[in-house]
């Protein structure tokens, strides 16, 4: 198992284990060190695995209390989501969200601007675990600036275009290839968001919005193109080494 996806299968342990009634809603997890020597991992994974679930609505991260379980009726999961591209979804993600931040430009409170402000410095981290908190802070601070466009239609737009982005899993791996590879130039894209919408200016802000997808999406291209790339050399290689047995004969 490699140990990128480790938190996975962890966080499905865990969502087993809510459905079998171990842990019903509104009950709190056992802490992270406990959990870690019963499902045998590190309490890094057992954090990632936690910020994976509560992204899905499993269950809720309380600061200083702990992680509590949520109905499992109002999970996130792969049912009824569109199976599209990781580029379909891009453009339309840019679509919706470049009008929600130039509507949210006219409409953002202070305490928005303070939470848009922590999610960016927590997308900047390097803590232990801090590539799935990134992650979270990152989602978090897109459908805040959705919410903040005051139009509810708006904000579940966004937050149905999230959850493709999250939990269908071709889409994730194209999108968790190009965040690893382009965090420095991520987040200084939200932060020119951000102070665009702090000086309450629309056009900047669909502009700042509209750029942020479009080096995103150039980031893909060069992504799915190295992986094509990769494949047809892997090809080859077989290729290669079947002819050289063939060669023995």
């Amino acid at each position: 198992m490699k140990a990128k996806r480790r938190y996975h299968f962890v966080a499905e342990q865990i969502v087993a284990m809510i459905d079998d009634g171990t842990f019903p809603p509104n009950s709190r997890l056992p802490g992270e060190r406990e959990l870690s020597e019963q499902l045998g991992v590190s309490r890094v994974t057992v954090r990632e695995a936690e910020i994976f679930l509560q992204a899905r609505g499993a269950i809720e991260v309380r600061t200083g209390s702990g992680a509590f379980v949520l109905d499992p009726a109002k999970r996130v999961g792969s049912g009824g989501l569109a199976h599209v591209s990781a580029f379909e979804l891009t453009e339309a993600r840019t679509l919706f969200e470049s009008e929600a931040a130039a509507l949210a430009a006219r409409h953002i409170n202070d305490e928005s601007l303070r939470r848009l402000e922590s999610f960016l410095e927590k997308m900047s981290a390097s803590d232990p675990g801090s590539e799935r908190m990134a992650e979270l802070a990152d989602r978090n601070f897109h459908l805040t600036i959705a919410k903040a466009s005051g139009n509810a239609v708006v904000h579940h737009v966004v937050e149905m275009l999230w959850r493709i982005r999250m939990e269908h899993e071709p889409v994730r791996r194209v999108y968790d290839s190009v965040c690893v590879e382009d965090a420095d130039a991520r987040g200084a894209e939200h932060q020119v968001i951000l102070d665009a919408l702090r000086e309450r200016n629309p056009r900047a802000a669909r502009i700042a919005m509209r750029e942020h997808f479009r080096r995103l999406f150039e980031s893909m291209l060069d992504v799915t193109e190295e992986q094509a790339l990769e494949q047809i050399r892997q090809k080859a290689s077989e290729s290669r080494q079947r002819f050289l047995k063939i060669a023995k004969i």
